[in-house]
């Protein structure tokens, strides 16, 4: 049914082809019978009344009619003979191509001619030309810089703008949150370019001199390469920038008309200046150069055993920082131009970074603005420091457990430099805090209430108004719906623009007057309108809801489950998919999905056709996918579970959960439950069946992270903390594996560089010590996620029922 499910979405999908600010046309298949349809969306048209606002884009009988006249062959209305057209911006005359020639038709007069004037034919947005939608559930991509340079990170929005997101250093890497369907783009300092489209799910992007290699989800669209300059005409580049500071043989180097003068002499070991670290005020008068040490990182030594290219095996080693190794330490340090000397400035208050960002330097030159935020994650600040040494806190964030910087930090700098919006969970929920920035106090908290903010869309500060992606703000639904709300940065007059029990992705008109709305659940499917971006007023429905055309096909939607968690008081919410045969008078074994990472939610909410649970179910199992406590973007008290925590994985939750499912649904069959999971999924899978052993009875456990000191430094430290302490070995599945109970099957890359392979094998051998029974797959060349390869699957399924059995 994935493929009857697959039309209707089809159907339901406007993707827009703008003609003005206020008009777009798009092209409809119907799912009951694949006939096809241009229209034609006038916003304007809601005011005058005139015409309806989603009309047919041009008499298609009237065309059909006369193209059939002109080209002697039977063309048929409903399905006419091309995909692409040229509209007029008020649709008065409509141009394709047909048969080798372009013909023009016009609306007035019915008339249809040759046309020998210019004609594109226009593809969807691909490759450098794609933009972002967003019509995707929460996903991730992970860029990965194994270059000797820094490379930049675009956000491609709706319109093709490029808006710059983030610079990942040389050797570091960065998670970042976003939609399927969104576009980035990565760019080195030679010019190369590549974009990649985010899926659902998680995507590992890893920048290798020059150029991408992908795992996990998400699509590389294109990549273009240009000659790298040579080092010694990009360091000259840098020289010559910045108000005639720069860095030269790893010091602060000053050219005047004098000549050049040499302000610094580095001789302490380890320490040096950044050239792409190096940012002048708006007089030149004076200047920040970041000096730093650098990071001292763990060799991550991978061997693959079967090469494609030669018979011998391969060893690639790479940098990779655990939980407690050195991290870059960057320290600003400013610098009189005119004087050229150092300005002698206070670190106190930037003791001990996990990291620090550019904010660049207030509007007047006098300050120069950076983020703080501190190895552990328990302090967050926006630093300013005066041009004449003075140095302080702007705004001040702190946390007895940790303040989430990975997935909900958030600034942004007003045009004139003296107000800031931030975001804090210091009232238990995600929401946002105007500054004074000259004050450094806050002018109001923008948003409030047991809800969170969960994307900052766009701000107006002539306006004075923000517009935002929100979860939760609707009583009664599910609080990981995403809605669209406006409101002012005094706090004022919160409207909520969106409307419909599901949740919402938008295309917003480039004027920003109006927008196009969509919404759907996992079991229903899209309902698309066009909507007020003031108001949030419905101007014209643009596709129906046709989930019942849908149902009366066969399709079985997945079934929406809510149930109270381990504290009989905060709902959980999930999803349950049955076998398409179901007998109500048998029992089926459950079989759990699990991610529990706690950067995210991970139940899908939108409408799929082909969503990945129903490969399970189609095995004999009912599949279950929810999300428990100490997952991401609902209040800081059920997100702080994970803290120091990571083996509950909300397990607690999970179980509860499935007994309350079970209680309604006697096919349900608690005595034999499975789980399954890769990365953090496959050490929550094991987790399961070392410390809850009593309920869940086998475990795929892939590529997981069993012992959070084995794994990436950025994802462990953010929730377990720093320095690492006994936590660690408290949570290690390694650790604790003597006490297995369930069967588990555990499966591992050799060529994993996301997760180490180590980790698995350490709990090979702690399994081995302890003389406990398990199976292990083992994958040749391949790397993170390798259970979710066809063979990885085939295997898993077969585990589960062997060791689950059938319905009975």
């Amino acid at each position: 049914m994935a493929w009857a499910a697959q039309r209707y979405l089809d159907q339901a999908t406007v993707k827009p082809h703008w003609l003005s600010d206020s008009a777009f046309w798009y092209r409809r298949t119907a799912a009951s019978d694949n006939t096809t349809e241009f229209l034609f969306v006038d916003a304007e048209s809601s005011s005058t009344g005139n015409l309806p606002v989603r009309r047919p884009a041009f008499d298609h009988t009237a065309l059909a009619t006369k193209l059939g006249e002109q080209t002697g062959q039977d063309i048929n209305p409903a399905s006419l003979p091309f995909s692409w057209i040229e509209l007029a911006a008020d649709a008065a005359s409509v141009r394709f191509r047909f048969d080798g020639r372009v013909f023009q038709f016009r609306s007035d007069d019915r008339a249809l001619e040759v046309w020998d004037g210019d004609f594109g034919t226009k593809l969807e947005p691909i490759n450098w030309d794609a933009v972002s939608d967003n019509a995707g559930d929460p996903a991730g991509v992970n860029i990965v810089n194994k270059t000797e340079v820094a490379v930049k990170v675009f956000w491609i929005d709706g319109s093709g703008k490029a808006v710059q997101y983030a610079t990942v250093q040389p050797g570091r890497e960065m998670r970042i949150e976003t939609y399927a369907g969104h576009v980035w783009r990565v760019e080195g300092e030679g010019g190369e370019q590549a974009v990649y489209r985010a899926l659902e799910g998680e995507g590992f992007i890893v920048v290798e001199g020059w150029g991408l290699r992908k795992e996990g989800s998400g699509e590389i669209l294109a990549e273009r390469k240009v000659p790298v300059k040579e080092e010694k005409e990009v360091q000259e580049i840098r020289e010559l920038a910045d108000g005639g500071i720069f860095v030269r043989d790893g010091d602060v180097w000053i050219r005047d008309a004098d000549g050049e003068h040499r302000i610094t002499t580095n001789d302490e070991p380890g320490l040096q200046y950044d050239p792409n670290r190096l940012m002048a005020c708006s007089d030149g008068k004076f200047a920040v150069v970041w000096q730093y040490s650098p990071a001292e990182g763990y060799s991550l030594n991978l061997i693959e055993s079967t090469p494609a290219d030669q018979l011998q095996p391969k060893l690639s080693t790479t940098t990779y920082l655990k939980p407690g190794d050195k991290v870059r330490i960057d320290r600003p340090r400013m610098f009189d131009i005119e004087a050229k000397r150092e300005v002698p400035t206070d670190d106190s208050l930037f003791a001990n970074p996990y990291n620090l960002e550019d904010m660049g330097w207030s509007k007047d030159g006098e300050e120069y603005l950076f983020g703080f935020n501190e190895r552990g994650h328990k302090h967050l600040r926006v630093i300013g420091m005066h041009r004449q040494g003075a140095v302080r806190s702007i705004v001040e964030e702190s946390s007895e457990t940790f303040l989430d910087y990975s997935q909900k930090r958030y600034y942004l700098v007003s045009p004139d430099t003296t107000e800031l919006l931030w975001a804090s969970e210091r009232d238990g929920w995600n929401h946002l805090y105007l500054y004074d920035m000259k004050a450094g106090e806050v002018k109001s908290q923008v948003t409030k209430g047991e809800w969170v903010v969960r994307k900052v869309e766009r701000v107006d500060w002539d306006a004075r108004q923000v517009w935002l992606t929100v979860y939760g703000v609707v009583p009664d639904q599910d609080p990981y719906y995403a809605h669209l709300a406006r409101v002012n940065l005094d706090g004022s007059d919160f409207t909520l623009l969106t409307s419909g029990d599901g949740t919402h992705s938008w295309t917003m008109f480039s004027t920003n007057r109006y927008f196009i709305d969509t919404w759907s659940r996992i079991d229903q499917l899209p309902v698309t309108a066009l909507r007020d971006a003031w108001s949030g007023a419905e101007l014209a429905l643009l596709e129906a809801d046709a989930t019942a055309e849908l149902l009366a096909e066969g399709w079985a939607p997945p079934e929406r489950f809510t149930a109270l968690g381990r504290d009989d008081q905060t709902p959980i919410h999930g999803i349950i998919v049955a076998p398409a045969n179901l007998d109500p008078s048998k029992k089926y074994p459950i079989v759990e999905d699990i991610y529990a990472g706690p950067q995210d939610f991970f139940t899908p909410k939108a409408f799929t056709p082909n969503l990945s649970q129903r490969e399970g179910a189609e095995h004999g199992f009912v599949i279950v996918k929810l999300d428990g406590m100490g997952t991401n973007w609902r209040s800081r008290a059920f997100h702080d579970v994970c803290y120091k925590n990571l083996k509950d994985g909300g397990i607690p939750d999970r179980i509860a959960w499935i007994n309350a499912a079970a209680a309604t649904r006697p096919w349900m069959d608690t005595s034999r439950v499975g789980i399954y999971g890769g990365s953090a999924g496959g050490q929550n899978a094991a987790a399961a069946v070392i410390f809850h052993g009593d309920f869940y009875k086998a475990a795929v456990a892939d590529s997981g992270c069993h012992d959070n000191r084995m794994d990436k430094i950025w994802w462990n430290e953010q929730w377990m903390g720093w320095p690492v302490d006994e936590a660690y070995a408290a949570n290690s599945n390694a650790v604790h594996a003597a006490a297995l109970t369930g069967a588990l099957m555990l499966i591992v890359g050799e060529l994993d560089d996301n997760v180490d392979p180590a980790s698995t094998l350490q709990v090979v051998k702690a399994l081995n010590d302890a003389d406990k029974d398990y199976e292990m797959l083992f994958m040749p060349g391949m790397g993170h996620g390798a259970g979710g390869s066809d063979y990885g699957r085939r295997r898993r399924w077969a585990f589960l029922r062997r060791w689950l059995g059938e319905s009975v």
